[in-house]
């Protein structure tokens, strides 16, 4: 269980970021979007191995992180530009 939360936790944060610097490059923050590409690129790092190399539970518990981390990163870069 400790594993799947892990994951999930890494997914979460990797596609709040996606999510964030989407929203970012529609409204040209140069800064925000260069922080968040960084960002999603060093937690990729991390990310790719675990994921492609784990078991269906894995893959659920960093997929259910992914989907939870984008909505909540659209809401947050939402409130950063308003």
């Amino acid at each position: 269980m400790r594993d799947e939360i892990k994951l999930f936790t890494t997914g979460f944060i990797q596609v709040f970021f996606v999510a964030v610097n989407t929203y970012f490059l529609s409204k040209t923050f140069f800064l925000g979007v260069f922080v968040c590409a960084f960002m999603i690129s060093l937690i990729w790092s991390w990310n790719v191995k675990r994921v492609a190399f784990g078991t269906v539970m894995d893959r659920v518990a960093y997929a259910l992180g992914a989907a939870c981390g984008s909505t909540i990163g659209l809401l947050v870069s939402t409130l950063i530009l308003k």
